[in-house]
């Protein structure tokens, strides 16, 4: 079944629309939370903390799916709200192809380069050998990386949010099922879970591919592309704050990791790794429920519906503040949990990673305001001002936090970086929505 964007939706409609879109976006983050949850377990920590190190630098490299999938959704999506169909497809295929060419440029780079950046890094010894193997590994399938997260918000363009769940679920439970052999069974360590990546990336990157490339039911079908420079290059630099954020947060990470090590040692990279896996699922929350509103909010822009628009900013910013909370409070009750699931068989570290865990989790309530934020003004073809967040949210403010804050506090520093950053980052986010308010002819309250 199509999803109809052209109606109103309620605050229970639009939650239900989105839901696919978040679980998949959950699924997707869970391909690194089930490698770092066998390696930790059947490796050791040396192993879990050289996928960790190298993580960031391969998630920078797939940023650019977000970008193109962002970018090229809020064109597409504005496109058939203009009424024009054709042109719609021809600019999603231009898209899509980009991805790919894009993305086996840079996995060519990345495998060239992965032991200088390893090194760079602070890799050394054993943990670089393991970091150099994981990461090249995994370089195989970055351009199936990069469709899949550009696939993952074209789908909910192309009125087939559950379909693209349903690839991300299948993608995700083969990940877990090889994790299982390779790692668990047949004792390959991080190479097995490298491998057992790529299989899973491999299925949710083709996949929808072939889809596209039949004839299908949804909005959207791969055809000849629109061969359009100007449309590329306008859908890249709207995405581009989703491609800031995704390259800012890993260089914060790679901050964070270096000063961990400072202040922890190994301990304190694995006790982050495991903070950053919750971190990744929780966020993937505000991610999916963004991706999803986004292709609306962009319809109903392009259709010059603003009452729709008003509607769907103030429902989104509810469900944000709504789910914040709820995220608070479930990461205060199960920090314990999520310690010893991860690094149970180390008492030291698992309490070191519960007390951090705590600390850090108070940015859950303020953050999915922020990347709503951002998306909006995504949705909305202001690529400047949604960059400008997300720039200021990740690089500017969380690397001065990361980098000021433990000269004062110490280890706790560390972990209290990113409340300080959601804090300064609302504040930003607030000023540009209640600033452009007359500019797109939206309304903040209903």
């Amino acid at each position: 079944m199509t999803t109809d964007m052209d109606r109103h939706f309620t605050m229970g409609a639009l939650v239900r629309y989105t839901l696919p879109s978040i679980c998949m976006v959950i699924f997707m983050s869970i391909y690194g939370v089930v490698d770092g949850l066998f390696v930790s377990n059947f490796a050791g920590t040396t192993a879990f903390a050289a996928v960790n190190l190298i993580m960031p630098f391969i998630m920078i490299l797939a940023t650019c799916g977000s970008m193109i999938g962002t970018g090229g959704s809020a064109l597409v999506g504005k496109t058939r709200g203009e009424g024009d169909d054709a042109r719609a497809n021809a600019l999603f295929s231009e898209f899509v192809i980009a991805a790919a060419a894009i993305g086996t440029a840079l996995a060519i780079v990345g495998a060239v380069f992965m032991p200088t950046v390893a090194q760079a890094l602070g890799a050394s010894g054993d943990m670089l050998d393991l970091a150099v193997a994981y990461g090249r590994i995994c370089m195989i399938s970055l351009p199936c990386f990069i469709l899949q997260y550009a696939f993952q918000i074209l789908f909910v363009t192309a009125g087939k949010p559950k379909l693209g769940f349903g690839v991300i679920v299948v993608a995700g439970v083969a990940n877990i099922v090889l994790d299982a052999l390779l790692v668990g069974l047949f004792g390959w360590g991080v190479k097995g879970a490298a491998i057992a990546t790529v299989i899973s990336e491999f299925i949710g990157g083709l996949v929808p591919m072939v889809y596209f490339l039949r004839k299908n039911s949804s909005y959207l079908r791969l055809g000849k592309p629109a061969g359009d420079a100007r449309a590329l290059g306008a859908a890249c630099v709207n995405g581009s704050s989703e491609m800031v954020s995704g390259i800012t947060s890993s260089v914060v990470s790679m901050l964070y990791n270096l000063q961990l090590l400072a202040f922890a040692g190994e301990a304190g990279v694995a006790a982050y790794g495991v903070i950053m896996y919750v971190f990744m699922i929780f966020s993937a929350i505000y991610i999916g429920f963004t991706f999803a509103c986004e292709p609306l909010i962009s319809y109903q822009y392009g259709a010059r519906r603003t009452n729709e628009v008003s509607s769907l900013l103030q429902k989104s910013l509810a469900f944000t503040a709504i789910a914040g909370a709820a995220m608070f409070l479930l990461a205060q009750a199960t920090a314990p949990v999520v310690a010893a699931t991860f690094v149970g068989y180390d008492p030291e570290l698992a309490v070191l990673t519960e007390h951090g865990f705590r600390i850090y989790s108070f940015a859950f309530l303020l953050m999915g305001v922020n990347i709503f934020a951002s998306g909006f003004f995504t949705a909305l073809n202001n690529g400047k001002v949604s960059a400008i967040i997300s720039f200021l949210r990740t690089l500017i403010f969380e690397t001065s936090t990361v980098m000021l804050l433990p000269l004062v506090l110490g280890l706790d520093g560390v972990w209290m970086a990113v409340d300080v950053a959601e804090i300064a980052a609302l504040a930003v986010s607030a000023g540009f929505l209640v600033a452009l308010r007359s500019a797109y002819g939206y309304k903040l309250r209903p």
